[in-house]
């Protein structure tokens, strides 16, 4: 068992790696288009949508916000950060962002970010695989560690909103 998949044979359902990672940049691509169409399609009612709601007046309008600032560049940055990924090619929708520039942008963003997740993070599972494969008792150690980790990662974020929630209260 090697550390790095051989692009050229077949992973993931007999087909070649590569192809799959392709047919992966492509899916994301349609699903960023079904974003901004349903964005535009819903406009203000963005704001009262079961989606809205959830995301919160707020939030939306602080989206709003770097999608007027940016345009079809925040479209791009948005691959990069894990909440906008999903919540802004809505807005841009709803804002009426040129059309052609966000699929410069999102075309571009599928190019450049899907690999790097594609292969990092197949990267790190042949790694823990090949751990595992070497020595089991080190790769649960490591996936304790990582669930330890996330979990207080997502423990001290949720804290530290419900704190500032609270003083935003006592505030007002």
């Amino acid at each position: 068992m090697s550390g790095i998949a051989d692009p050229m044979k077949p992973s993931l359902f007999g087909l070649p790696y590569w192809l799959v990672g392709a047919v992966l940049i492509l899916a994301l691509f349609g699903a960023f288009q079904v974003y901004y169409w349903v964005g535009r399609r819903l406009g203000d009612k963005l704001y009262d949508s079961r989606v809205g709601v959830r995301l919160g007046r707020e939030r939306i309008a602080k989206i709003e916000h770097v999608v007027e600032k940016w345009g079809a560049l925040a479209v791009y940055g948005c691959f990069w950060v894990p909440m906008l990924r999903h919540t802004l090619p809505w807005v841009a929708g709803a804002l009426r962002v040129s059309y052609p520039w966000y699929v410069v942008a999102s075309a571009l963003g599928c190019l450049t970010w899907a690999p790097i997740w594609w292969f990092g993070l197949t990267a790190i599972v042949w790694g823990w695989l090949e751990l595992a494969a070497r020595s089991p008792v080190t790769a649960a150690v490591v996936a304790v560690l990582a669930v330890a980790a996330i979990s207080w990662m997502v423990v001290r974020r949720r804290r530290k909103k419900r704190e500032a929630a609270s003083s935003e209260a006592l505030v007002s």
